[in-house]
Order: structure tokens, then sequence, then C-alpha cells
């Protein structure tokens, strides 16, 4: 997200220099920290979510020994 976020970043200011558009000198902050903010909520979503439930089967899942 935080890549993604930067690579706008680096687009939009490709596109002032290229004379495509004007864009203004303080965008960069809010898209950077916009972009950063998404990192942090993308990373607490995946460190919430369980990781690894046990299957209906019991067996583990694809790419995983068992335990033993």
């Amino acid at each position: 997200m935080a890549g993604l976020s930067l690579l706008t970043v680096a687009v939009v200011y490709t596109g002032d220099a290229g004379g495509a558009w004007d864009a203004p000198w303080f965008i960069a902050l809010p898209m950077v920290m916009a972009g950063l903010f998404l990192a942090g909520v993308t990373a607490a979503v995946h460190g919430i979510r369980p990781r690894g439930a046990a299957r209906p089967s019991g067996r583990p899942g694809p790419g995983r020994e068992p335990r033993g």
C-alpha cells in the first residue's frame, strides 16, 4: 500500500513535469500520508485475521507439513 501511494505520487509529478497537468508542490505530503495510513490499516487487519485456522478435516492446508 505504501509503495502504491509513492508510485502514485511519482506518476502525478511525472505528469506535472511532462506538462500533462499542473500539480501543486504540497500535494505529495497528503498522498504519502494517506498511503502510509492505508498500509497501517492493512497491516492491522492482516495481524487480526487468524492464520492457519484448523481445517474441518483436521489435515494441514496446502504447503504445510504436519507437526508431530
